[in-house]
């Protein structure tokens, strides 16, 4: 239980890794859309709810085992 416990915090601060230098040289997610109006913009994150929801499912998997 530690050891899975102390994997999970890894993959977790790896990705907060990679989402940090994702900002830093200004990567966009490609399935991520953004509709600009004159007076609204509307946002729907599809790319990263697709990706937090595989991520989420594989450490579920594993804490299950």
């Amino acid at each position: 239980m530690g050891r899975m416990l102390i994997l999970i915090g890894v993959i977790l601060v790896i990705i907060g890794g990679l989402m940090l230098l994702g900002e830093r040289i200004d990567y966009k997610n490609p399935l991520d859309f953004r509709w600009e109006g004159k007076n609204t913009t509307i946002y729907f994150p599809l790319g990263t709810s697709i990706l937090i929801s595989i991520v989420l499912s594989l450490l579920l998997y594993l804490f299950r085992k």
